[in-house]
């Protein structure tokens, strides 16, 4: 078995956005040369995750609705005792998860014909990272 290490780095202008990384992940998949696996893709900070969806602008709209109504902003959080504003950035995350396993068939990703893969980010504006794994033959 082989295994493939890669690092993304953002830092979004925004507090929260959606960032379509499909293509810069069926990248790596290809220069990984496993032709069957598993591609591991994980955020690694605690407020901000992975998601696996539509790439349609009213369903992002729906997604930062929900998760609003789920985990809104508000100054009230016992987190923000300690100094912090990002209370509500820590609940999203939980609820969206914070990394996906997808299938690598014949060198590529192994997606839905609508599937595709985005960075979550809930507290930006700072420097953060994401790590992709490959592993298979």
């Amino acid at each position: 078995m082989k295994s493939y290490t890669e690092y993304m780095y953002f830092n979004t202008p925004k507090r929260r956005m959606l960032v379509r990384i499909t293509d810069k992940i069926r990248e790596m998949v290809k220069k990984s040369g496993i032709k069957e696996g598993f591609c591991l893709v994980s955020a690694m900070h605690i407020t901000a995750g992975i998601i696996v969806n539509d790439d349609e602008p009213g369903l992002h709209q729906d997604i930062w609705e929900w998760l609003e109504k789920l985990a809104p902003y508000k100054e009230d959080y016992n987190h923000h005792k300690t100094g912090e504003d990002n209370g509500d950035a820590h609940l999203k995350r939980i609820l969206v998860h914070h990394q996906v396993v997808l299938p690598v068939t014949d060198g590529d990703l192994d997606l839905g014909p609508w599937e595709q893969i985005f960075y979550a980010e809930f507290d930006g504006q700072r420097n953060k990272r994401v790590v992709v794994k490959i592993i298979g033959e």
